[in-house]
């Protein structure tokens, strides 16, 4: 059994502040947000990295992630001037949680650099 943050989060086992539910994603606020919106996409389905997802099968699930990233940044206000999504991927990539997910960050002018 998988034990991580998100999957307890997605479980129940742990309360999130979750803007957008279905049977593939999860949508929640981040506890440490970096702009004014910044959300976090991840799948119900436990996967610890991209890795996970390089069966033909996953194509569609990988998706439906940026087709929920540009419908929930519609919901909460952004598309319209603008989002910004990342993934962290590995130790190098600054991945804090060993379970896939996209940051879906927004509502300001964010700026051409990413890192610090």
């Amino acid at each position: 059994m998988i034990s991580d943050v998100f999957c307890k989060i997605i479980t129940g086992k742990i309360k999130a502040d979750f803007v957008y539910k279905d049977n593939d994603f999860a949508v929640i606020k981040d506890i440490n947000p970096q702009a004014p919106v910044h959300l976090l996409i991840i799948p119900v389905r436990h996967a610890d990295s991209l890795e996970d997802f390089l069966e033909e099968k996953d194509n569609e699930l990988l998706g439906k992630a940026l087709i929920v990233a540009h419908r929930v940044a519609h919901q909460v206000g952004i598309a319209e001037k603008g989002y910004r999504l990342i993934m962290n991927e590995g130790e190098y990539g600054g991945k804090l949680v060993p379970h896939l997910h996209i940051h879906l960050l927004g509502g300001k002018k964010l700026g051409p650099k990413i890192v610090r």
